[in-house]
């Protein structure tokens, strides 16, 4: 997945593109709103992050210059906390908002959601080889047959389907799937069950790192 950043702060917008990074995000990083207006339309990336508080034109005057060019998820990162600002940025056509400072846990979270939403994920069938997911009836079929999944199962089978490719960190999946309640060898377990209804080559280890499905 390609993401444009356009954030003025250098130290801010270092950190997310090296974080996104990390996480297997491919990221291009521009300071201002002309260059980042360009770079939209050079690029064609699958989704932009858009602070409003820019150095030469203001981030709602880049995203109404954007949305008159091309659709893509847009969503803003800025300062300006109040409801008025955040209806404003959604009536201009953000499709969502994040409020500085913010944890990167969360951000990568919002870039997964607004990914699925584009993809129509929310409202369509996923596939991944010969597994089917309705995503509505959240109801999983392997080679045509049911299969039955509690719901951790479920939530960590579609977790490592809409990141194949990338191995995610036990840190990563427990951040995004587990409560504070998580008993030490949770995750193992659901590992294990996913293996053993779904194959044991479907969920890969990295070896002190986390797990992953191939793309």
């Amino acid at each position: 997945m390609r993401i444009l950043l356009i954030e003025d702060d250098p130290l801010l917008g270092q950190g997310i593109q090296l974080n996104l990074q990390q996480r297997g995000y491919r990221v291009d990083w521009v300071e201002a709103g002309e260059p980042g207006v360009s770079a939209v339309l050079d690029l064609r990336p699958d989704l932009l992050i858009l602070d409003l508080n820019l150095p030469d034109i203001d981030g709602l005057e880049v995203l109404r210059r954007i949305r008159r060019e091309v659709e893509l998820p847009v969503l803003i990162l800025t300062a300006r906390d109040s409801i008025s600002h955040r209806v404003e940025g959604l009536d201009n056509g953000a499709d969502d908002y994040l409020v500085k400072p913010f944890d990167l846990d969360e951000l990568e979270a919002r870039i997964r959601a607004l990914q699925r939403r584009a993809a129509g994920r929310s409202q369509a069938l996923l596939t991944y080889r010969d597994i089917s997911i309705d995503t509505q009836a959240r109801q999983v079929t392997l080679q045509g047959e049911l299969v039955s999944l509690g719901r951790r199962e479920y939530d960590l089978l579609m977790y490592l389907l809409e990141s194949a490719g990338r191995v995610l960190t036990r840190r990563q999946i427990e951040a995004q799937l587990y409560e504070d309640d998580l008993e030490s060898n949770a995750l193992e377990v659901h590992v294990h069950n996913l293996r053993k209804k779904f194959g044991k080559n479907l969920v890969k280890t990295v070896r002190g790192v986390g797990y992953f499905v191939e793309s």
